[in-house]
């Protein structure tokens, strides 16, 4: 998916795709090596400037477009995936960090400049040894940059220098003047320039200096700027790659069904969607706080720029020896990524900075709603404040959970549909993702109300809703929402894991019912559960999956033996259902006698849905206190917890990227199977950076610590809802479109 989620930031990208095959293809850019980098403008930068695409962010008064900074990511995007080689990126980020400064006669004409075409640059405070004295009532500017990208194409560089008290003098250096010099260096990159900058004594008035910059908020600009264009890199080298699959043939088969490159080939589109989700998050962060902006800005840094090499080099080993080839273009996009990714500085560096805000803050993923439902906000409030004033009087049974218990206050919220408020009336109450975001807000404005949960019920329940008749939805769907009825899911068999349609739980046909024989195992909480989502075969002549029907079971129901499994934290949160002769009525079949599948289908994408949803569980808890004290392992913490919290924050921006599609009302996407993978890396880099920092720690068997305990839990998180190879399955097969056999 591309980073713009508006039909008109699509369509901006394929203009630019477009613009990029015309003009410069890449056939024609290998030829340009040595004028790009000495800083040539490519001929067609005349006909991009008419275009309007270097300048879609800056304000039209000024000459520009009258965008905003996403849309300069989304041409950004579209010009890394189409190699689009020359002073772009630089231009763009030049004339982003020019609108941070405040509106004077110099900061104007500098984006007029830009606007019109004129290339340039950025070298930020720290970037080199330059600094700046005042000297006669002027600025006079001294040293030299580091290497930078776009200095030998730029006609103006705007150049923070700090000063010995402190500030940063910001100015647009003219590069034609006799006291600058620009170095070409021999780049990485083979379709950008780079090189170093000296200035000797360059002088600027106050009139020409630019004011109001906060040099932490440039630098966040630009990492946004570079980190969009990475997730182009990466997005042309899923597009290679799956095409390669496809057609590629060895053994006698096309290489696409090989699963060890179906996994790769998912993977990388996991990857490639949490670069493009955090690069997003990190360019609209640009009108929040700037804690916001820094937390959003250092997530893309780990995320989206710095990992992008090695995404790179893992779509080159999966195109074989001709990925390895110069004439191939994969390693034009590993060079280009390579550069981006140093021009950043180390990595660590980036991490650990995050790490330090996290300790104390979170990244705001809200949607801005503004005033939108004013009536139906009111309504909701009106009865959560009602809530407020209740409480909860009986615990669950298998434990003390908040949002489980049950009492006045589940009901007063259940009853008023916002249990699951996007269900039907009267379980629900009709909400569009608009009324569920601002039932979402409304429940976090009031931190002492525990949002109940459904829990299993979650995702069996939309089933119901789907194929019971009104009568037993009456009966059950009510019953569950206060918290009387509890559920197991009844699906998996000793022979029937993973492969769930070779089930062979038998349902024979009686007088008002069927009789049920067979074996379930891995059901969780089925020792507490009222009734349960049971998958049995009806027609053993029939394909596997046609065969299946679905019913609710009622588990004291005579002949249904329950034998707890006992895992590996000593408890029995898993049981073994022993089915011998068990009678269900024929209204507690759902749909037909072999619609079973279907449903079932539908139940596990509600569950893993929920599981990737786990994101807003913090699992870092005993990262988090060590890095949060003084010791010899604070840094390598604080270094693990960035890490940490730049995916975390991928996921959740991925989320909210689906709820915005949604509310625009296009249809949802393949967010909830990416996150359901990604949640399991997170999780076991989680637990992993744990234990490898807590040491002796993990030696004591305390819950109070959040080491063992939670570890010890983790399997039934890694493997519920489809362990990561499945997903990884699905996303090859139904996502990418990769052939089965």
């Amino acid at each position: 998916m591309t980073l713009g989620l508006s039909p008109e930031q699509q369509e901006l990208c394929d203009a630019v795709g477009q613009f990029a095959a015309r003009n410069a293809p890449i056939a024609t850019t290998r030829a340009s090596f040595d004028e790009l980098a000495a800083g040539r403008p490519p001929g067609w930068w005349d006909a991009l400037v008419g275009n309007g695409f270097h300048a879609v962010h800056l304000p039209e008064d000024l000459g520009g477009q009258g965008g905003r900074l996403i849309d300069a990511a989304c041409v950004l995007e579209a010009a890394g995936k189409s190699l689009l080689p020359g002073p772009l990126l630089p231009t763009v980020a030049a004339g982003a960090v020019a609108l941070l400064a405040d509106p004077t006669p110099s900061a104007q004409s500098l984006v007029r400049d830009l606007a019109a075409g004129v290339t340039a640059a950025v070298v930020l405070p720290g970037d080199g040894d330059l600094h700046a004295r005042a000297v006669d009532g002027r600025w006079a500017l001294s040293g030299a940059s580091e290497v930078t990208p776009g200095v030998c194409a730029a006609r103006i560089i705007l150049v923070g220098a700090p000063t010995r008290e402190g500030d940063v003098v910001w100015v647009p250096v003219d590069t034609q003047k006799r006291a600058v010099t620009v170095e070409p260096v021999r780049g990485t990159d083979l379709v950008a320039d780079a090189g170093i900058m000296r200035l000797d004594d360059y002088t600027a008035t106050d009139d020409e200096a630019l004011t109001g910059i906060d040099a932490e908020r440039a630098r966040c600009v630009l990492l946004g700027l570079v980190a969009a264009t990475t997730s182009g890199i990466v997005q042309w080298c899923l597009q290679a790659v799956t095409a390669h699959l496809r057609s590629r043939e060895q053994f006698g088969k096309v290489i696409g069904t090989f699963q060890a490159l179906q996994h790769s080939a998912a993977m990388l589109l996991v990857n490639s969607e949490l670069a493009t989700a955090a690069a997003w998050d990190a360019v609209r962060a640009v009108d929040e706080s700037l804690d916001q902006h820094r937390m959003a800005a250092a997530g893309a840094a780990v995320i989206a720029i710095s990992p992008t090499p090695d995404l790179v080099l893992d779509a080159l080993t999966m195109l074989g020896a001709i990925g390895f080839t110069w004439e191939h273009d994969v390693h034009l996009y590993w060079r280009r990524a390579i550069s981006l990714a140093g021009s950043i500085g180390p990595a660590n560096r980036w991490a650990r900075r995050l790490g330090e805000l996290t300790c104390t803050q979170t990244r705001d993923m809200s949607v801005n709603l503004g005033d939108a439902e004013p009536e139906f906000r009111s309504w909701v409030a009106e009865r959560l404040d009602a809530a407020l004033q209740l409480r909860n009087d009986k615990p669950a049974p298998h434990g003390d959970y908040e949002h489980l218990a049950t009492g006045p206050q589940r009901t007063l919220i259940a009853d008023a549909g916002l249990m699951a408020p996007h269900w039907p009336a009267p379980w629900g109450v009709d909400a569009d993702p608009l009324k569920q975001l601002i039932i979402d807000e409304e429940f976090a404005k009031r931190p002492g109300l525990v949002r109940p949960s459904l829990n299993i019920a979650e995702w069996i329940l939309p089933s119901v809703l789907a194929a019971a008749p009104k009568d037993l939805q009456e009966r059950l769907i009510p019953a569950t929402q206060r918290g009387d009825i509890l559920w197991c899911q009844l699906f998996s068999e000793p022979g029937a894991g993973s492969d769930l349609a070779s089930l062979t739980t038998r349902a024979t046909k009686v007088d008002g019912g069927w009789r049920i024989n067979g074996h379930k195992i891995w059901t969780s909480l089925a020792q507490y559960a009222d009734l349960g989502a049971l998958l049995a075969r009806t027609d053993p002549e029939a394909s596997k999956h046609r065969g299946i029907g679905y019913f609710i079971l009622d588990m004291r129901s005579p002949g249904v033996e329950i034998q707890p499994i006992k895992t590996a934290t000593g408890q029995a949160h898993f049981n073994e259902v022993f089915l011998n002769d068990v009678f269900i009525p024929d209204e507690m079949l759902l749909g037909g006698p072999t619609d079973g599948w279907s449903l079932a289908i539908a139940t596990m994408a509600e569950e893993r849905s929920a599981i990737s949803g786990y994101v807003k569980f913090d699992r870092a808890v005993a990262l988090r206190r060590l890095a949060a004290q003084p010791g010899p392992d604070r840094d390598d913490a604080l270094r693990e917890l960035g890490e940490l919290d730049a995916y975390t924050n991928a996921i959740r921006a991925l989320g909210v990227r689906e709820t915005i599609r949604l509310l625009d009302g296009q249809a949802s996407g393949p967010a909830s199977s990416i996150a359901k993978v990604a949640m399991n890396v997170l999780l076991r880099r989680t637990f992993q950076a744990t234990l490898q920092l807590t040491g002796q720690v993990a030696m004591v068997d305390d819950p109070d610590t959040a080491v063992v305990e939670p570890y010890l839990h983790l399997p039934a998180e890694l493997i519920g809802g489809g362990t990561r190879e499945i997903q990884l399955n699905i996303i090859a097969q139904m996502i990418l479109g990769l052939p089965r056999k």
